[in-house]
């Protein structure tokens, strides 16, 4: 609703400054500091000072004298050196947002441009861990936000089949366990098998550790899994797919689904990297070093030297060595950030190639998810890929080779593909120390002052993501049992679980993307302060309200109440200065469409994040000051719970795109 006003409070500035200073400028608009000082600002008039040599104040008392109503504002006003403050009318805004509450989604059509998020991205070589899951969270929250405002979104999660951690597991089978293909399939079929990679994942650490002879056999098996032959690359595939499904029942719990699993040995055996590589290659885009560390490798020249932690495989040296990327090592092995620009080009349809696609799994929902394949595609396959923009969930760590393929695309001619191509960056997760005791690991006295301990998961040290969920909901189920002995078990497990993802999700989402995050139990399973249950309870607190009503009044029909509600009850409960509370509540209540967006502009789910938050504080100091039940006043009771309904409405919306729910009893 505010942020229908607001575009129409722009419309009619920018309008009014053509039509009488045969000027057009963007009129920005903001949220004054105070509320005093109305609901929508525009510094417009600084912009136009520059352009008119006249000074701001004089140009914005001369606009809002002259400015043609606007539907939805009772006075523009002149404020500070220059800017134009709106005053919204109150009345019309209460009902706008009692009839649009709920309809602001936005249905994309089938023909719209697409966007590709790709988030999560675990390597299929052991268990999922917390690190994983704020990757999928802040993904799987962008594509909730970008979906309710009308864009058509495909979800990618790519799958590093051919990867050294995948080779590392399956040199653990073959060396260390002495197993066969045929008895690693049995393994795969038991329960936990993404435990046991964990484990043998870590043993294979010290493995070779202990004799660096032994990368050769790392070598050896990397050679034979993309070559897709052999005892190796049977396992390899055997130990992806089964630790996949292992991922893909994880971010289930979690209400995660996707589209696409795309997998790198389709991308090597389908031979996109030969293709891109040829483009590349003809195009001048990568050229054979002849000398210097980087003999015999095919390089890609960079504009600005690397940092050699963030660049990875970036050859360090001097002159032209410091200012290149290796694309393809001496020994015609590809880089992953090789593969990485293949995919890349594949997702916006510059490759010429497609993938072939089979089913691999059904949600609950309905939902199914794609697979690659090298075969030939099974019927009614959609259409995947084509982008118009990418956008690649993947932590800040990888921002030099998302940078290195991003400068591909540049360089190969594709500048529109460059620019909508997003990195989504965001720093790692760690634990609190009581957080790690609490899981069972054993901390030094020196990690235990310090502020997070770090996890490996090539240590094997690391909170694993279904560990996590089970002693989440555990934590709550005790709460739920104590509170609601008499309600049946399952409608008690149902509520813990609900508690305990909305407690995960908004304590990963509540952060800035920017900000590391040092996890720990009790403070987010806290129902106090910025926390996920806090907000459920406020919505929990907002039905039970409704629920008492109907018991009381059996008869009670929500959508009669705004007859109840005339102008003059409006003007007298949100009329300033006295009904200035309720008219926050209300003008917070109705700018959910408005925080949407600016978190979409801004790539920070933490902004809406805040915004539930702020809501759902705002609904709870008006639950204790208003006895909504007990008020005599027919209409004014009416208001209030017509306000009420309201915030439940939009405080479930905006939870539901943090991916959260709110049981109906905490």
């Amino acid at each position: 609703m505010y942020q229908v006003i607001e575009a129409r409070i722009r419309k009619a500035i920018s309008r009014h400054i053509h039509k009488h200073y045969s000027i057009d400028v963007p009129v920005m608009t903001e949220k004054p500091p105070r509320l005093e000082m109305g609901e929508v600002a525009t510094p417009v008039c600084f912009e136009l000072a520059r352009k008119l040599k006249k000074a701001p104040r004089l140009i914005a008392q001369e606009i809002a004298n002259k400015l043609a109503p606007i539907e939805g504002v009772a006075r523009v006003e002149v404020a500070g050196g220059g800017y134009l403050n709106a005053y919204l009318e109150r009345e019309t805004f209460f009902r706008m947002a009692i009839e649009r509450a709920g309809h602001e989604a936005v249905h994309a059509s089938e023909d719209a441009p697409k966007a590709i998020v790709e988030h999560t991205n675990i390597n299929p070589n052991k268990a999922a861990h917390i690190g994983h899951l704020r990757n999928a969270a802040l993904g799987d929250a962008f594509v909730r936000l970008l979906r309710y405002t009308g864009r058509r979104v495909e979800v990618q999660n790519y799958i590093d089949n051919t990867g050294v951690q995948v080779g590392d597991v399956v040199m653990g089978f073959l060396h260390l366990e002495k197993k066969s293909a045929e008895e690693v399939r049995v393994l795969a079929a038991g329960p936990r098998f993404d435990y046991l990679c964990w484990d043998l994942y870590a043993r294979v650490t010290v493995f070779l550790e202990e004799d660096k002879s032994r990368l050769s056999l790392r070598e050896e098996i990397l050679h034979a899994i993309e070559a897709g032959a052999g005892a190796a690359a049977e396992m390899a595939e055997i130990v992806s797919t089964a630790i996949v499904r292992c991922h893909l029942f994880t971010m289930d719990r979690l209400g995660i689904e996707y589209d696409l699993l795309p997998r790198e040995s389709e991308i090597l055996h389908l031979k996109f990297w030969e293709s891109a590589f040829a483009t590349m290659v003809e195009r001048g885009v990568i050229h054979k070093a002849a000398a210097g560390k980087n003999a015999g490798c095919w390089v890609m020249k960079m504009g600005t030297e690397a940092d050699e932690e963030s660049a990875g495989e970036a050859a360090p040296g001097t002159g032209d060595d410091s200012e290149t990327k290796i694309i393809v090592r001496s020994n015609g092995t590809v880089t992953y950030v090789g593969k990485d620009i293949a995919y890349q080009l594949w997702k916006f349809g510059l490759l010429g190639k497609d993938f072939h696609y089979a089913r691999i799994h059904q949600y609950p929902s309905g939902h199914q998810v794609w697979v690659t394949q090298t075969g030939q595609s099974e019927m009614d396959a959609p259409a995947f890929g084509n982008a118009a923009q990418v956008f690649n969930v993947i932590d800040s760590r990888q921002a030099y080779v998302q940078n290195v393929v991003f400068e591909a695309l540049g360089a190969l001619g594709f500048q529109q593909q460059k620019v909508q191509s997003v990195h989504f960056s965001y720093e790692r997760v760690t634990l609190t120390p009581r957080c790690a005791t609490e899981m069972g690991y054993e901390i030094s006295a020196e990690d235990a002052k310090k502020p997070y301990v770090e996890v490996s998961g090539r240590k094997g040290q690391g909170v694993k993501a279904d560990d996590l969920l089970d002693q989440l909901e555990a934590n709550a189920r005790k709460e739920v049992d104590t509170r609601h002995p008499e309600v049946a078990e399952s409608e008690r497990a149902d509520t813990a679980h609900a508690i305990a993802i909305g407690a995960l999700r908004f304590f990963l989402l509540k952060f800035t993307r920017g900000t590391m995050i040092a996890f720990d139990f009790a403070e987010a399973l806290s129902f106090d302060g910025d926390t996920g249950p806090y907000v459920q309870y406020a919505v929990v607190r907002a039905r039970n309200i409704f629920r008492k009503l109907r018991e009381q009044e059996p008869g009670f029909r929500l959508d009669e109440l705004s007859k109840q509600v005339a102008g003059d009850i409006l003007a007298a409960q949100l009329g300033a200065p006295g009904g200035n509370d309720l008219w926050e509540v209300l003008l917070l209540a109705g700018s959910l469409g408005a925080q949407v967006e600016i978190a979409l502009s801004a790539h920070e789910p933490a902004f809406l994040a805040k915004y539930v938050f702020q809501l759902a504080q705002q609904f709870n100091m008006f639950y204790h000051k208003h006895h909504i039940l007990s008020e005599e006043d027919r209409s004014k009771k009416a208001f209030l719970l017509l306000l009420s309904d309201l915030v439940e409405r939009q405080l479930v919306i905006a939870m539901r795109l943090l991916g959260m729910e709110a049981p109906e009893r905490m």
